[in-house]
């Protein structure tokens, strides 16, 4: 049985979302700035797809911008932010487990002279508020925190986050990584009243290479790229048109199904933990079961294993996981959002994310813990020896 449990690194593509881009790369493939038939019809369909990234997030359309993707839309955002406001100050704030396309910016600017503060976070990987109360400064230009980290799920408090940065400096902005809640939580970003929000295709069973930013209308951000000003100037490039599409239909699904598919995620979410539970002794359970904790991951270390050991070992099973983010998964320091949780060695050594999608079943879920049950048992014994 083939059982896919790494969406949290990349989801499926909805077929709707694979023929609606076909037609793109097949007959209306006119490029969107020329002035003829052809661009004029790819314009409209990108505009469609704004509006309906816009009505499902409740802004405005011209507060929407395509990227290629999620690294892209968090450096966007956070060098657009530090650009324009470091006359201001030079005080930055982010978290100690925020994705490496956050991290390593922040890590960047410090190396520049600007000053860094790294939020702590607690055993179940929400920061630390009163730490982040305390940091904010007259210099604090910036504050960028993931709504869901992509290890373990924890959700961070951002209404909370947006008060106490009101209540410290009314001039700090506040940047979101909105890359593994999108489709996963609700949003309503009027509502959550940020700054900017970022998001990816390829996480919401759309296209890899294309993503999203959201800016607020009265933030006026300096672009990283200059060229022939498309995206409103923000982001110049001849636009991925066949991504462009399949994201915005991707989110026209999620308009219509989201609800009751997150439901479905979040049944599987509660039903494989009760297995793994009551078949598998000694492990520790990295992520929340509660509210505080998204639908669709799971992390557990598995003691006396060896995360990557177990991985390769489910894949000869056809069961695909993963030790921690994609996008550092060759990290030999192992996982930094887990450290900064308080994990020792040994249970970061033999740590595992599962992350669900809808096309998931029961079915698998049951073949997995089989298979987990019986690879576990085999690692430990080896190791044990």
């Amino acid at each position: 049985m083939f059982v896919y449990l790494d969406n949290s690194a990349t989801t499926r593509p909805r077929d709707e979302v694979i023929e609606e881009m076909n037609v793109i790369l097949k007959e209306e493939y006119g490029n969107p700035s020329s002035l003829h038939r052809m661009g004029l019809i790819i314009e409209k369909k990108i505009k469609k797809s704004r509006s309906m990234i816009a009505e499902y997030l409740n802004v405005k359309n011209d507060e929407i911008f395509f990227t290629s993707g999620g690294t892209e839309s968090n450096n966007i955002a956070i060098q657009g932010i530090i650009n324009r406001y470091n006359k201001k100050g030079k005080h930055i704030i982010t978290s100690k487990i925020e994705h490496s396309s956050v991290l390593n910016v922040f890590k960047q600017y410090e190396k520049e002279g600007y000053s860094v503060t790294y939020i702590d976070v607690n055993k179940d990987g929400i920061i630390d508020i009163e730490q982040l109360r305390e940091e904010i400064k007259e210099d604090t230009i910036l504050v960028s925190i993931m709504m869901v980290n992509n290890e373990t799920g924890a959700i961070q408090p951002i209404s909370e986050i947006k008060k106490i940065i009101k209540e410290g400096n009314l001039q700090t902005k506040l940047h979101v990584d909105g890359i593994q809640a999108f489709s996963k939580i609700p949003l309503n970003i009027k509502n959550l009243d940020i700054d900017s929000l970022s998001f990816s295709g390829h996480k919401i069973h759309g296209p890899k290479g294309v993503g999203g930013l959201y800016i607020k209308k009265d933030l006026k951000l300096k672009p990283i790229l200059h060229g022939g000003n498309q995206e409103m100037g923000l982001r110049s490039g001849t636009e991925n048109t066949p991504g462009i599409i399949g994201l915005g239909k991707a989110v026209e699904i999620l308009n219509i199904s989201g609800l009751e598919e997150r439901n479905t995620i979040k049944d599987l979410k509660k039903y494989f933990i009760k297995e793994i539970k009551e078949n598998i002794e000694n492990i520790k359970l990295n992520s929340l079961e509660n509210e505080k904790g998204t639908s669709h991951i799971v992390n557990i270390s598995f003691m006396n294993t060896r995360g990557e050991v177990l991985l390769h070992f489910l894949e000869g099973d056809d069961i695909y996981v993963s030790t921690g983010s994609a996008c550092s998964s060759k990290d030999s320091k192992g996982s930094h959002v887990l450290r900064a949780m308080g994990l020792s060695d040994k249970e970061i050594e033999g740590a595992i994310r599962f992350s669900f999608s809808f096309y998931n079943t029961k079915a698998q879920i049951d073949y997995a813990v089989i298979r987990l049950k019986t690879r576990v048992e085999e690692i430990r014994d080896i190791m044990m020896r």
